[in-house]
């Protein structure tokens, strides 16, 4: 079977960190597998469907509820997780339902830290990038304050 994009699905840097929505096929699976994604962050609050047909990619769960921002605590384990994989030259990719207000605010939260963006610099990239992210004013404030707490 031949491997499908996910849902949503974009690297935000390439080859180290991607979003997506929700996977539900095991070729989405395969797909971010062959992509060298060894490590999948589900900020939902079920389990994404058929995540154990791919035991190459382990799956860390943030839960966070829908349309609300992930606390301080789960964005430091984030980006935890992807500096960890990093080290190993691994990739990393995260997904809520359909890809946009928790992934968008943890994306956003990672070019903040890693690429020393303010807040609203990092929300203008990660929609940029992803349009339609970041869906709600809790979330962006997440973001800005996230950079007010690193800085």
């Amino acid at each position: 079977m031949a491997s499908a994009v996910p849902p949503n699905f974009s690297w935000v840097v390439p080859g180290k960190l991607a979003g997506l929505a929700m996977p539900r096929q095991p070729s989405h699976y395969q797909y971010m597998h062959e992509h060298g994604i060894r490590h999948l962050v589900s900020l939902t609050e079920r389990s994404p469907p058929n995540h154990d047909t791919c035991p190459g990619i382990k799956l860390h769960r943030l839960r966070i509820q829908d349309f609300c921002a992930p606390s301080l605590e789960q964005i430091k384990h984030f980006l935890q997780i992807v500096e960890d994989a990093s080290n190993k030259g691994e990739a990393v990719a995260v997904h809520c339902m359909l890809g946009f207000g928790r992934t968008g605010t943890m994306l956003a939260c990672y070019l903040v830290k890693a690429q020393k963006l303010t807040g609203v610099d990092a929300i203008h990239e990660i929609r940029r990038i992803r349009p339609g992210a970041i869906e709600t004013h809790d979330q962006e404030k997440t973001v800005i304050q996230f950079h007010h707490h690193i800085k």
